[in-house]
């Protein structure tokens, strides 16, 4: 099993403990190995192999036990037997926004539900609304919550049908045979969610490698087994619960594996404009060959084929025919933002509010990724949930920060806060205190379900204010899990144009706010793009990666984005929002 497969199942058995209403010191450690497990530098297997997982800092004897066991015989028969306890259907339940473990719990003993039809019929009838700790609000929430997953029914996050599919392609490499593999569809495209996962291989003989497609560790059903074309039902890999995701595999020839790629990577429209400039210039092209009069055009990558259609290489995240073949006919595509232009992130959480790796931990990962600065960006302190920061605790954290800055050299830690917007708009701190910090990012964490106005003017009233450098994921939506608040974005966006105030592109995988669309509108406005994992540990600091993936899919370079800045730019960028040009 790999890393992810480990902390997978370590993180499923916390969550089913939790239903079950174990210890939370034990829900904790499966937490906490899970993390370990995913953060890991070595392979999982490796250490289970040579006996040192006990060096490996959150994994005790029992826990040990546990990971050996998955590792040498792919399954654990302690989580088959907590599955066993737990109505598949609960599992589902968790996904509605405001649901956790208790109130799930609470409502099978109460009212007998195992599943969402059950737990849509009872609200319905008005039955949640009169259990303890409930109440017609809540009731109406998880109403809208059901309705919203119907809406995004059998789609899955990113990030989760990335490590899926990281998986299936480590082991197809080293399939003797395998000339060429690509992951396409749109999961190469990088959109935020995906249906399906496409895998494309190149390979002399299909046989061998068709077998190993269907067999692999997570198969959970074979739907079709052919002799170029297979697909399966497999587990997800990296949620917190089972749920599984079709994977198909094409096996083409070396010769028609930039033309497959091509195909298989879309979008639809873009395949289709592609097929359209063919015909217009007397060719044609499909998933197999680029064709003239009847003579094939030899392409041996996929860029020969935009060439032979007289097209800039498009890049596959900006295939969604909004533009790009007009600018790739011009060879005027913009050169998109790498991961390697990001400098530093300003929005990384520690043990000091809701992180759990210290300060210390947190800007050693962010040295280790090659980064110039990093900037926290805990809690304030009205978000007692999350162990805000009182004034006297923001002056404890800038103590430590200072000692630590005085042994870092060039690197430099800034001085920020997550700051709450506050129903009315105001901030959570005084003036005095927003003073001590290098930069804020104003967020909204409260009171959701404002009218359109009302929110709307709460945002402006923020970002109106002159010690806000970021708003922090402007829209608040989760990804597959709640929609954005009611907010007016075009007037928020124009008054950030006005006062300099960058917004955030929030990159942990659960939110990805904004979105590649809204972050393509607020380019072309002018407001400066920050791009920040919103890093909760030492290991979700890469998690910018996935920002990067949006600001490519809105066609931003790296001189839309702020944090591709040097460390004095940015400095400078606190002190006087208006001084960022691009």
């Amino acid at each position: 099993m790999t890393n992810d497969q480990v902390a997978s199942a370590l993180s499923e058995i916390a969550v089913l403990m939790e239903l079950l209403g174990e210890n939370s010191f034990r829900v904790n450690a499966y937490h906490n190995a899970s993390r370990a497990v995913a953060q890991l530098g070595g392979d999982i297997a490796t250490l289970v192999k040579e006996g040192t997982l006990n060096g490996v800092a959150g994994i005790g004897a029992t826990m040990q036990e546990k990971i050996t066991t998955l590792v040498t015989q792919g399954k654990l028969p302690y989580l088959e037997e907590l599955k066993g306890k737990v109505p598949a259907g609960l599992l589902e339940m968790l996904r509605v926004g405001g649901l956790g473990p208790k109130k799930v719990m609470a409502l099978h003993k109460e009212l007998g539900i195992d599943s969402l039809e059950k737990l849509k019929a009872s609200c319905n009838q008005g039955e949640v609304a009169k259990l303890k700790g409930f109440g017609e609000k809540t009731q109406a929430k998880i109403l809208e919550g059901i309705q919203f997953l119907s809406t995004v029914a059998g789609r899955v996050r990113l990030d989760e049908a990335q490590v899926t599919a990281a998986a299936f392609l480590q082991l197809l490499e080293k399939v003797p045979g395998m000339q060429k593999i690509e992951v396409c569809g749109s999961l190469r495209r990088r959109n935020e969610t995906v249906r399906d996962i496409d895998i494309l291989i190149a390979a002399k003989n299909p046989t061998p490698v068709m077998d190993a497609f269907v067999s692999a560790p997570g198969v959970m059903q074979v739907l079709g087994k052919g002799e170029t074309k297979s697909s399966v039902l497999a587990n997800i890999i990296g949620g917190e619960t089972s749920r599984n995701i079709q994977v198909d595999l094409r096996v083409v020839s070396e010769k028609e594996f930039p033309f497959a790629l091509a195909y298989f990577t879309g979008s639809k429209d873009h395949n289709v404009a592609l097929r359209g400039r063919a015909q217009d210039q007397g060719m044609k092209l499909n998933e197999y060959a680029l064709e003239k009069v009847g003579e094939k055009i030899d392409c041996t990558e996929e860029k020969d084929i935009y060439k032979a259609l007289g097209l800039q290489w498009v890049p596959p995240e900006m295939r969604e025919n909004s533009g790009e073949i007009a600018l790739a006919e011009k060879d005027a595509l913009p050169e998109l933002v790498q991961p390697g232009d990001i400098r530093g992130v300003l929005h990384c959480h520690t043990t000091y509010s809701d992180g759990v790796d210290s300060l210390t931990e947190m800007v050693d990962a962010a040295r280790k990724l090659g980064f110039d600065y990093f900037g926290i960006g805990d809690h304030s302190q009205s978000l007692k949930v999350a162990n805000g920061l009182s004034p006297e605790r923001v002056k404890e954290q800038h103590k430590e920060l200072d000692h630590l800055q005085s042994s870092l050299g060039n690197f430099r830690v800034f001085k920020g806060i997550e700051c709450d917007i506050l129903a009315d708009g105001s901030l959570d701190y005084d003036d005095e205190v927003l003073g001590w910090f290098d930069y804020v990012v104003a967020s909204v964490h409260t009171h959701f379900q404002m009218a359109r106005e009302e929110m709307t003017q709460r945002v402006l009233r923020a970002i109106r204010h002159p010690k806000v450098t970021i708003l922090g994921h402007p829209t608040g939506r989760l990804v597959l899990r709640r929609d954005a608040y009611a907010l007016d974005l075009e007037a928020v966006f124009k008054e950030a144009a006005k006062t300099g105030t960058a917004m955030e592109i929030n990159a942990h995988p659960l939110r990805l706010d904004l979105n590649w669309v809204q972050a393509k509108y607020a380019k072309e406005l002018g407001i400066p793009l920050v791009i920040n994992p919103d890093a909760h540990s030492k290991g979700e600091v890469s998690l910018f990666t996935y920002g990067v993936s949006v600001a490519r899919k809105a066609w931003l370079t790296a001189k839309d984005v702020l944090n591709t800045s040097k460390a004095k730019e940015m400095e400078k960028f606190f002190q006087d929002r208006t001084s960022w040009k691009r």
